[in-house]
């Protein structure tokens, strides 16, 4: 329970600080996307600043696993660039802007939801059988012993 409390506290905080700082302006993202203002990518290298020194700390903690970039991220990241590029918003933005009660946001939540739906259908479908949990656990996730 005190996992989901912070959880719910970093969204609010991180739903608050797109707010703010206009990150959930489809203006602002546009702008960026464009080329027209560097704010986006001053806002994104904070993001990866700060990413760089949580992953640093992480390591210190628990052995994470460095991985080659595969075909499946290649076609994602493009897959949601074209996205956040029609939208003019990402996931983050997206939840911003329906807790702003801004209503034409709803229809891409929609789609981001649709998209998420089918590649967990592609992905079920595409797992062999012996890699599936033998046990049912919440939400999908592995049991401890399972986990690598």
């Amino acid at each position: 329970m005190a996992g989901r409390a912070a959880g719910l506290g970093i969204g609010l905080v991180f739903g608050v600080v797109l707010s703010w700082s206009g990150m959930s302006s489809p203006n602002v993202i546009r702008e960026a996307l464009l080329l027209e203002d560097s704010y986006l990518f001053l806002f994104f290298a904070s993001a990866v600043l700060v990413s760089t020194v949580g992953v640093a700390l992480l390591r210190h903690v628990r052995t994470l696993e460095r991985r080659r970039p595969e075909r499946r991220h290649i076609v994602g990241s493009l897959i949601f660039g074209v996205g956040w590029a029609i939208a003019d918003a990402c996931p983050g933005p997206i939840a911003t802007q329906i807790g702003q009660g801004i209503a034409w946001a709803i229809p891409t939540l929609a789609g981001t939801l649709i998209g998420v739906y089918l590649f967990l259908r592609r992905h079920e479908e595409s797992e062999p059988a012996s890699d599936r949990p033998a046990v049912a656990t919440p939400r999908g996730r592995r049991p401890a012993a399972a986990q690598p």
